[in-house]
């Protein structure tokens, strides 16, 4: 069982499986560069991050910027936006939803999925209930896409807090994994990821800027 000094934020799991060595940045060495990119992102989260928000629509209450915290997973964190479906005239039947911001349109791998399902979870454990489904909502198509939280993606969210702990508390930041997209990260100049795919590379860098350094 994880202490709350050793959580991690939620956001961080989209990073982990996005990029692990991206994520070894923000979260292990505690670095960040902005691109144009990631202001965009911010700048959405800040139309929608309201603490005070809550209305209702008819037989669906809306809430935003809600806590949240899981000490099975061992992450905390916000939630963008929970819709809270009245079922009929129960007064105890409700359905939850989660919406997740995100700047841009839906991506050919799964990290927002495994974001938004770890939201989930950390809800299911704090009200002790079940979600079937929850939503992306992407800036550029302006279109929410419906994500069935399968067992799958489930356990998929568990295996990957289980790494980023013992990873987390090892200290280590994976190594480069060169891809199509790292040219539109924002921490390439310090990811070097040409450089550091290669160990024979890296070494001679380093060498020629021990080298440099001693000259000065």
């Amino acid at each position: 069982m994880l202490v709350e000094e050793d959580y991690l934020p939620i956001s961080a799991i989209q990073h982990f499986a996005f990029c692990e060595r991206q994520w070894g940045l923000l979260y292990v060495e505690k670095l960040w560069l902005n691109n144009s990119l990631t202001q965009e992102g911010t700048l959405l989260h800040e139309r929608v991050d309201d603490p005070y928000f809550a209305e209702s629509r008819g037989q669906v209450r809306v809430v935003r910027s809600v806590a949240l915290c899981s000490s099975r997973l061992g992450l905390y964190g916000m939630a963008d936006l929970i819709e809270i479906h009245r079922l009929g005239n129960a007064p105890l039947g409700h359905a939850y939803h989660i919406v997740e911001y995100k700047r841009g349109r839906p991506k050919a791998n799964d990290c927002d999925q495994v974001q938004l399902c770890a939201q989930a979870m950390c809800l299911e454990e704090m009200l002790n209930l079940s979600l079937g489904m929850g939503h992306l909502y992407y800036g550029q198509t302006k279109r929410r896409q419906e994500v069935e939280l399968t067992a799958a993606l489930r356990v998929k969210v568990v295996d990957l807090c289980v790494q980023m702990h013992q990873l987390y508390r090892q200290g280590i930041t994976p190594k480069a994994d060169l891809k199509r997209g790292c040219s539109n990260c924002s921490m390439e100049s310090l990811c070097l990821p040409k450089l550091t795919k290669s160990s024979k590379k890296a070494e001679q860098y380093m060498a020629t800027f021990l080298a440099e350094f001693a000259e000065l």
